[in-house]
């Protein structure tokens, strides 16, 4: 991942569907800082180089040890209903390639992101140094226990499903601060939106939803 382009031919081929990608997305997100977000972001750095091509597709992509980088309107509605600042910290569960930890990058003023696939975290930290991500630290662990010595957090976005909600993350949240989670077994998961207010926790479910499982040795949590 993370090649140079290798033509002209190729860089405006791959402008042209990123600019479809961007209609596509202002269709559905309002959030003007979200679609500058990804549009200032090369996703195709974030795929392997067999998949540039299709790196603007509205599509979940491979990208090696059995994960995937999230369909780019997936990334858009979390990332809005997320309402985040421009001063906020915020933990990323599942880093994958770290394209959402770039495009987070754009909009917060710290990105904090967890990949429990050690391969995979050093290669997205490698690429998030190479393109200049400088406000996004880069961990190999187990996502469910959080980042407790960086905590707390303005926001928590998770994009790999665990079949109850952490209470670590909760805990790692700051009075007034917001999740995105997708919760449930692999093939009936909902996406839900989280606000903690005090000792209270409210929690609603957005749309259904298929992301990758969750994996760690915890599995305590809560309803």
């Amino acid at each position: 991942m993370g090649g140079e382009d290798t033509s002209g031919r190729e860089r405006d081929g791959l402008a042209a569907q990123r600019e479809r990608m961007l209609d596509l997305l202002r269709q559905h997100v309002r959030d003007e800082r979200v679609i500058d977000a990804m549009a200032s972001v090369p996703r195709e750095r974030f795929v392997p180089d067999e998949l540039r091509r299709a790196a603007y597709d509205d599509r979940a992509l491979p990208i090696g040890e059995g994960q995937t980088i999230s369909q780019p309107l997936m990334v858009a509605m979390m990332l809005e209903a997320l309402g985040l600042k421009a001063g906020d910290r915020v933990l990323d569960i599942g880093t994958g390639s770290g394209y959402q930890a770039a495009v987070l990058s754009k909009l917060v003023a710290e990105v904090w992101t967890i990949e429990i696939i050690e391969p995979l975290a050093r290669r997205a930290e490698a690429d998030l140094q190479r393109l200049g991500y400088t406000n996004v630290m880069v961990k190999a662990g187990d996502g469910y226990q959080g980042w407790p010595e960086a905590a707390p957090f303005d926001a928590v976005i998770v994009t790999c499903a665990p079949e109850k909600i952490p209470q670590p993350l909760i805990d790692q949240l700051k009075d007034g601060g917001r999740m995105m989670i997708p919760v449930g077994p692999r093939w009936d998961q909902s996406l839900y939106l989280l606000e903690k207010r005090g000792k209270e926790v409210k929690k609603k479910a957005v749309l259904p939803v298929r992301f990758v499982p969750m994996t760690g040795k915890s599995q305590e949590g809560i309803k």
